[in-house]
C-alpha cells in the first residue's frame, strides 16, 4: 500500500495502471506508468530493447584522482545470501556513463546513465569506485533502518528518460524538476 503505483491506482481510480519500469523505492524522480494495458507490452519492449535512455543524479563524495567522465563495466549477479548485488568476474553485463556536474571539496554530483539496466547497478557501481551514492543503506555495507524513516533519504534522482514513441514515432523525454544540492563543506 506504500508504493506510487498503488496509491496512484486508489487516487485516479485507475485500477489497471502499471508500471513500465522500476525505480527502487528509495529513488526520487521520474516514473513512467501506463493507463491501457492493451499498450504496456509495446512500451515495454522498449526497455526489454534498451531504447530507452535514462539519465540520473547522485550525490557521493568527491574524489579528485578518480578521473571523469568515465565508463564503469562489470559483471554483476545477484549474492546467494542478500538481495544485494555483487560484482564478479565474467562476462561484463551491466554499463555505466558516468560524469561530474558540479563540485565542491568534499562533495559531487554526478550524471549516471544507465547502458544496461540491471537490478541496483547505480549504487553498486560508485560503490565499487570507493563514492557510494549518499544515505545509501545497502551499498556498500548494509545498514537496516526503518523503512518508514526519511531524514536521510538515498541522494539519487531520476532525473529524465528518453524514447521514441512506438504509436507515434515522437521523440518523448520527461524530466524532473527536482535538484540534488551539494552539502555545504
Amino acid at each position: 500500500r506504500e508504493t506510487l503505483l498503488y496509491r496512484l491506482q486508489h487516487r485516479l481510480n485507475l485500477p489497471n495502471l502499471s508500471a513500465l519500469h522500476r525505480l527502487d523505492r528509495e529513488t526520487a524522480g521520474v516514473m513512467l506508468l501506463c493507463i491501457d494495458p492493451r499498450c504496456r507490452d509495446a512500451y515495454q519492449a522498449l526497455f526489454r530493447l534498451r531504447q530507452v535512455q535514462k539519465t540520473y543524479h547522485a550525490i557521493a563524495r568527491f574524489r579528485p584522482e578518480l578521473p571523469f567522465p568515465r565508463h564503469h563495466r562489470s559483471h554483476l549477479q545477484e549474492r546467494a545470501d542478500s538481495f544485494l548485488m555483487e560484482e564478479v568476474a565474467g562476462e561484463i553485463n551491466s554499463e555505466t556513463a558516468m560524469a561530474i556536474l558540479a563540485h565542491n571539496d568534499q562533495w559531487a554530483r554526478y550524471q549516471l546513465q544507465p547502458l544496461t539496466g540491471k537490478k541496483h547497478q547505480l549504487r553498486l557501481h560508485m560503490a565499487q569506485l570507493g563514492i557510494p551514492i549518499r544515505h545509501d543503506r545497502w551499498y556498500p555495507t548494509l545498514n537496516p533502518i526503518a523503512s518508514d524513516d526519511f531524514s536521510q533519504p538515498l541522494q539519487l534522482l531520476a532525473k529524465d528518460i528518453r524514447f521514441i514513441d512506438p504509436y507515434s514515432g515522437e521523440t518523448r523525454c520527461f524530466s524532473s524538476q527536482q535538484t540534488l544540492l551539494l552539502p555545504p563543506v
